[in-house]
């Protein structure tokens, strides 16, 4: 057997461990295969690991499966791995999204039990060596504040999901007030907001609840059904960054200069944009969301090397802060 072929072979075992096995289809997918070499691979399958199980699922189809008892001592987590899991624990704590590091800290601790001895120190070096080469991917500049008790609390009721009961204050509130919430989901930027429906009102809008200005908050028994067809996604894409305002929504249009055009074409400015490259070299970004605000902070850091071409409120909001003197491109 060739070298490729036995990595395609242990790679086509570790598939096979999970739960439901793997079938024919999905071999020739995951391989870009055709079927005959899929059965000749799940043949080989049998061979070198004889307690292969093949069994016929609900719907008719063939699978098979390879205890993961057999397979579990040739994947143990490699060095890049790991550090990417430190990478992550450290980004969520950033973010203070401290119950969630929380939770990977977890996961990094039975991945270090379930590790074998053999390679464990070689791993454990080129993890720090990865991790001092990356610097922990720092990020400087303002962090949003985390209250863990508020953290958890948010976590509980979106498992539910339950109503969140919150003391919560408003730009135009003179004090905090208890307010009932149906959460969907969190939006994750500059700051942290929890969007969800207010039981107090009757309109049925989503509304943004800054998570650092909850003071208390409580995952309540009183379990709610989140709307059919929602989808969060496609709710928070509505949006520049993390707040919506709906009479805001519209097409945006910007145009970079040809010096500031191969900069902002490395960058995704919202997950639905299209490009166009003029003949001039200016590059045109059209996307549609609501957020001048947020936009006007992202489009400030590029001085006079980007115009609004559309919404006009926008260019106006953005027309007399141009510069001309900024040493940099984003």
């Amino acid at each position: 057997m060739s070298f490729s072929k036995a990595v395609d072979l242990l790679r086509l075992a570790r598939l096979a461990s999970n739960y439901s096995g793997i079938s024919l289809n999905e071999i020739e997918t995951e391989f870009g295969c055709v079927r005959r070499t899929a059965q000749r691979m799940t043949q080989a399958l049998e061979q070198v690991f004889p307690d292969t199980e093949d069994h016929v699922d609900s719907e008719g189809i063939k699978r098979w499966r390879v205890p993961r008892r057999r397979v579990g001592e040739f994947f143990a987590p490699q060095a890049d791995e790991v550090a990417a899991l430190e990478l992550a624990i450290s980004t969520l704590d950033r973010e203070g999204l401290t119950r969630e590091a929380g939770q990977l800290r977890s996961l990094r601790s039975t991945l270090d039990i379930l590790m074998p001895d053999r390679g464990r120190a070689r791993i454990e070096a080129d993890e720090e060596a990865l991790l001092e080469a990356m610097g922990h991917a720092a990020r400087p500049g303002p962090q949003p504040a985390s209250d863990p008790q508020v953290d958890a609390a948010i976590a509980d009721a979106l498992k539910g999901p339950f109503v969140l009961k919150i003391r919560y204050r408003g730009r135009r509130d003179e004090t905090a007030r208890e307010r009932w919430i149906e959460p969907y989901g969190l939006l994750l930027g500059a700051r942290r907001y929890l969007v969800g429906r207010d039981r107090d009102r009757t309109d049925g809008h989503m509304r943004h609840f800054r998570v650092e200005d909850i003071e208390a908050a409580e995952a309540t028994e009183d379990w709610f059904a989140r709307e059919a067809g929602f989808d969060f996604d496609a709710y928070a894409n509505r949006a520049f960054g993390v707040f919506q305002d709906e009479r805001e929504f519209a097409e945006v249009v910007w145009k970079f200069t040809p010096m500031a055009a191969p900069h902002a074409a490395r960058y995704r400015f919202h997950p639905g944009q299209t490009s166009e490259t003029t003949d001039d070299g200016s590059l045109i970004i059209r996307f549609n969301a609501c957020g001048w605000l947020e936009m006007c902070w992202h489009l400030y850091a590029w001085g006079d090397q980007v115009d609004v071409l559309a919404p006009p409120e926008l260019a106006a909001m953005v027309k007399d802060h141009r510069r001309s003197d900024f040493p940099g491109l984003p």
